[in-house]
């Protein structure tokens, strides 16, 4: 990921950033362009349906445990999270960092088991790291020896060794939707940090415009690894590049602190990139991060859920963990607090791409698939007021939050109280949306009629003895 926090301690401190995502950034909703490719904007439609996603962060860093590929990056000592027994030098570590390669052996990779979990858990696409900054590609590339597939790496010898056409094609067959994040700068790249100077940030360590041969160079490198993906590995219905700093100088926002670290011009012509994963995948959405124009068909706050409704596609991408990526003993959220952020997210016409983090041995930690079993207990009974919705005024009013069905003849009232273990009252009071007629209601997952009368503009129930069942939230839906 790449917003860098003032603290610390990265992945503690980035769950802090709220929603001013949208102000520091861009103005999302003046600055988004509306794709004009008539199956783009199909396919977005059928991707604010799914709601639910799985993002995982995966590489050869999940052996330390640190913070994806960042501690790499000369930037900030104390956030990206250097060990002293990994390097005492910068160079050291970067020496050492790049040895993961030789150690990497994930024996216990079994995207199998990845799926069935977060289908069940009502997930409907995945977002997979095939590479991020480090350079480390998790899949077959004929550009560079950096690679999982390379004999250098011991799980080359596996027969799972191309983890990203296992995880694609065992998703795929699964019914989900797939999305190849993919990181634009690449540290690892001479052509990028040229060993010639020392990096210093997280930007091109030299200027573009003095060596445009060896940027050239780069661009090619980077458009041929994009074509690999987008040509090799079956149907890819998403393309969501990570490190906005690669960019237009003209496009970088002032006002957003880590675009003001950027100095030169990093253009990677995203013309010919989107233009090339278009004719090899049509229709794919593309995701140029925090890049408003016509590359950027959704946004995606990091850490942070929008206060209110917006207009235009949007996903969130939140941690179950404090980080990204693995680290050992992490600090998983409760599987209460990930359904509310789910149902505050799609009240707000938003999808929830939720981030789990494999760790070296190839498998997640026993934690996850806990909650991901809990949350799918949830999902069988509240599942229609989730998928396929739409936001609706009021969106949102003290503990209650609101869907639609696109049809508009249903909407769906989540109550939440947001303690420790969700209880259900015996009476709740809540407004309607306007000119919604109300003629029938249910509350799913108690079979039983419900008593209930409308006043004004708000309705009233009264939930029988049964409501102890209710975990987590209290969904209501009506029928007019």
């Amino acid at each position: 990921m790449f917003i860098k926090p003032k603290t610390k301690t990265f992945f503690l401190s980035s769950l802090l950033i709220s929603s001013t995502f949208f102000s520091q950034a861009h103005n999302v909703s003046e600055g988004y362009q509306k794709p004009t490719d008539p199956l783009v904007v199909q396919n977005l439609e059928n991707w604010q349906d799914l709601k639910f996603g799985l993002f995982m962060h995966w590489g050869t860093y999940s052996q330390w445990g640190v913070v994806e590929s960042w501690s790499l990056c000369p930037e900030d000592e104390s956030w990206t999270q250097r060990k002293p027994e990994h390097g005492k030098s910068y160079y050291e570590y970067v020496k050492n960092y790049e040895n993961l390669q030789t150690t990497f052996n994930p024996t216990q990779f079994n995207p199998q088991k990845w799926a069935d979990a977060a289908k069940k858990a009502g997930m409907k696409y995945v977002v997979f790291t095939t590479k991020h900054h480090d350079g480390f590609a998790m899949f077959d590339t004929q550009q560079s020896d950096y690679k999982i597939t390379s004999s250098k790496t011991p799980f080359s010898k596996n027969p799972k060794a191309d983890v990203v056409k296992e995880v694609f094609n065992t998703f795929r067959n699964d019914g989900f939707k797939i999305g190849a994040y993919f990181s634009k700068p690449d540290w690892h790249s001479d052509e990028y940090w040229w060993s010639y100077f020392p990096p210093k940030d997280r930007n091109v360590n030299y200027d573009p415009k003095k060596y445009p041969e060896r940027w050239n160079n780069f661009k090619n490198f980077t458009f041929n690894q994009l074509n690999e993906i987008t040509s090799n590995y079956g149907k890819v219905d998403i393309l969501w590049l990570d490190g906005g700093w690669v960019r237009p100088f003209n496009t970088i926002d002032p006002n957003v602190e880590w675009q003001r670290t950027i100095k030169v011009e990093q253009d990677i012509d995203m013309d010919k990139i989107g233009t090339m994963a278009r004719k090899n995948q049509p229709g794919i959405i593309i995701v140029d991060r925090t890049v408003p124009g016509k590359w950027e068909n959704y946004v995606t706050p990091e850490q942070a859920v929008p206060e209110k409704a917006l207009s235009i596609p949007w996903e969130s991408c939140i941690t179950m963990g404090d980080s990204f990526s693995y680290v050992p003993n992490d600090n998983y959220k409760s599987s209460q607090k990930i359904i509310e952020t789910l149902v505050k997210i799609i009240s707000r016409g938003g999808n929830y791409l939720m981030n789990i983090a494999p760790g070296p041995n190839g498998d997640y930690d026993p934690i996850v698939y806990e909650r991901l079993n809990e949350i799918s207990g949830w999902m069988d009974k509240n599942q229609s007021a989730v998928f396929a919705t739409r936001s609706i005024a009021p969106y949102h009013s003290g503990n209650f939050y609101y869907t639609q069905s696109k049809d508009g003849k249903t909407v769906n009232i989540f109550h939440l109280d947001e303690k420790t273990n969700y209880e259900s009252p015996s009476t709740l009071s809540f407004a309607i949306p306007d000119n919604f007629k109300p003629k029938s209601l249910k509350i799913l997952g108690l079979s039983g009629k419900i008593q209930w009368k409308k006043t004004g503009n708000s309705i009233e129930i009264n939930l029988p003895k049964e409501r102890t069942q209710l975990k987590y939230s209290t969904v209501i839906q009506i029928t007019q």
